[in-house]
């Protein structure tokens, strides 16, 4: 069995692939370690690497493996028995269990925003990423709910499945809360928004999303690669941290010719 790293540009959001190994996780950032073990396992389970039946390891030996105390561990997986993901039994151990909440928003930002027909969640890569800093316009600013002449990030990026672009994004999020994010897009974080709860404790706690559909646009058809006239999906969101305050204005245009979106209400 295996976890994913931090390395590989993979699955999701800007998640990670299987590489053998479990990442030895240090105390450095703002979230607590035990979340931390919490996202690398549910990575594990959510794409696969641990199916459902799967018996987990002993709690020592995962401690281990992460370089974490064993009280971190049963923190880490108490929590995800109590969200679903797994199951305690007499005997057996910890054991991964079946339907898996992939859009609790505890997972909102870990994946990839489109599945595929079969609803399935789909390995993606990054490419073309860039950062621009920049004077917030108007339209940012009355999304972010900044002062005038408040600077701001700009990331821009698309996403592949199977080497094909799928989906390009823009996000745009307060400079002034997030000193010291590198400004080279070689240099972002491949997990951009646990980035923001483990470098600046900012945890995003409500999503406000809107769905339409467009013809695609020059810009449509340059990064996905598509021939006009073509539809796309459009969906843009405002992500709300902890004290109800917008920290990410987005927009992910997507072709759906082979890709559907999925959203699930508990």
């Amino acid at each position: 069995m295996t976890l994913v790293n931090d390395k590989k540009r993979a699955a999701g959001e800007g998640g990670d692939a299987p590489d053998g190994t479990i990442k030895r996780l240090s105390s450095e950032g703002v979230a607590p370690l035990y979340e931390v073990v919490k996202r690398h396992i549910s990575e594990a389970i959510l794409l696969g690497t641990w199916p459902p039946g799967t018996v987990l390891p002993g709690e020592v030996a995962l401690a281990q493996k992460f370089g974490v105390a064993v009280g971190t561990v049963r923190r880490a997986l108490a929590d995800l028995t109590a969200e679903g993901l797994l199951s305690r039994r007499r005997k057996t151990g910890t054991v991964v269990t079946g339907r898996s909440p992939h859009h609790s928003l505890r997972f909102f930002f870990q994946y990839f925003r489109l599945h595929g027909r079969d609803g399935a969640l789909q390995r993606s890569t990054t490419s073309d990423l860039s950062v621009e800093v920049g004077r917030a316009t108007t339209e940012e600013r009355a999304g972010l709910e900044l002062e005038e002449g408040a600077e701001v990030l700009r990331l821009r990026r698309v996403r592949n499945v199977d080497g094909r672009p799928i989906m390009h994004d823009r996000f745009v999020l307060p400079a002034d809360r997030l000193p010291g994010f590198p400004h080279d897009g070689a240099e972002v974080p491949d997990l951009l928004y646990l980035h923001l709860l483990e470098r600046y404790g900012i945890r995003i706690s409500a999503v406000r999303e809107r769905l339409s559909a467009e013809l695609a646009s020059d810009e449509d058809a340059e990064r996905l690669g598509l021939d006009r006239p073509a539809a796309v999906m459009v969906i843009e969101e405002i992500a709300y941290d902890q004290a109800g305050a917008p920290v990410i204005v987005a927009a992910h245009r997507a072709t759906t010719q082979d890709h559907c979106y999925i959203n699930e209400i508990r």
